[in-house]
């Protein structure tokens, strides 16, 4: 009898574990496939490079970027011969960030191009933004910023400093050259 109930317990768990194992694509499992892949361009950055030493900031951008953990890029440059393909790609990181945990925080563009703001959190302690945006005549990005309870408002402050110019990206020139290929 104790033979029989250790038997359907193991089955039981068995069970509970492979109806736990999603299927369901993940943006972390995007990432990961597509780091060996060459049609890809892939920047990883560590919250450490994000912060220079040079740099002077205000305590409330400090306070900001402390909260951020890590960044991810990765992109397909659309080069013409490779447009099934892309759509394809493109298709499947739609599908990823349409899933329902993904809030939207602003989409713009047109049928051609355009790009999304999303996260996963809380609306004041966000643990992920994901930003999408994608030209079908260059190709697509997707970016993946991950940390510690980021807030929206102060998000977007810190994205106005530098377009304003108050904040000094000048590190991340290297960045902006790969995408200029695209």
């Amino acid at each position: 009898m104790a033979t029989v109930v250790k038997y359907i317990t193991i089955l039981i768990l068995a069970a509970l574990t492979l109806v736990s194992c999603s299927d369901g694509k993940s943006l972390q499992r995007y990432y990961v496939d597509k780091q060996d892949d060459d049609r890809f361009l892939k920047v990883d950055l560590a919250a450490s490079l994000l912060k220079s030493e040079n740099q002077v900031l205000t305590d409330e951008q400090q306070e900001i970027m402390n909260t951020i953990e890590k960044v991810n890029v990765v992109a397909y440059p659309n080069k013409g011969e490779n447009v099934a393909d892309y759509d394809s790609e493109k298709a499947i990181v739609k599908e990823i960030i349409g899933q329902e945990k993904y809030k939207t925080l602003m989409k713009m563009g047109s049928n051609k191009s355009g790009a999304s703001l999303k996260y996963l959190g809380e609306e004041d302690a966000i643990d992920e933004i994901v930003i999408f945006a994608s030209d079908d005549e260059r190709g697509f990005a997707l970016f993946r910023i991950t940390g510690d309870k980021m807030e929206p408002a102060k998000m977007m402050r810190l994205m106005n400093s530098v377009e304003s110019g108050d904040l000094d990206i000048s590190q991340f020139n290297g960045i902006g050259e790969i995408f200029q290929s695209m």
